[in-house]
């Protein structure tokens, strides 16, 4: 998979996830109109532990964190693979139910994205 994008939503509510690699590592990003840098998660996956961890670091100020730590984290667990998530979403005055619209398209785009990914993903050799 070269470069893989995809929409969810409408209006203010309206979300886009880009993906590439660096190597077979996927970097993906999640943003909207106003795209930004609010912040930046990395997913590793544990191998000998069968268990995914994620890092985060948060632009001072911004709530990306909530998307890029749970989109790091679930994509990492499904390919095994590290990952590099990159959120900057924002809307000006959101209310809470525009909040739960953008969560819910972001985990809509993290599914079929893990979906797409998996499929493209070659056996590890021991």
């Amino acid at each position: 998979m070269d470069e893989y994008h995809a929409t969810r939503g409408e209006g203010r509510t309206k979300v886009s996830l880009l993906a590439h690699h660096m190597g077979s590592d996927p970097i993906v990003y999640f943003y909207n109109e106003n795209a930004h840098i609010g912040a930046v998660a990395i997913g590793e996956y544990k191998h000998k532990k069968e268990r995914a961890s994620t890092s985060v670091i948060t632009r001072l100020g911004h709530k990306d964190d909530a998307v890029a730590q749970k989109a790091a984290y679930l994509i990492s667990k499904a390919t095994r693979k590290p990952v590099c998530v990159i959120a900057g979403i924002h809307v000006d005055n959101i209310s809470e139910m525009e909040i739960s619209q953008i969560l819910e398209n972001t985990d809509s785009l993290v599914d079929e994205f893990i979906t797409r990914e998996v499929q493209n993903v070659k056996p590890i050799c021991a």
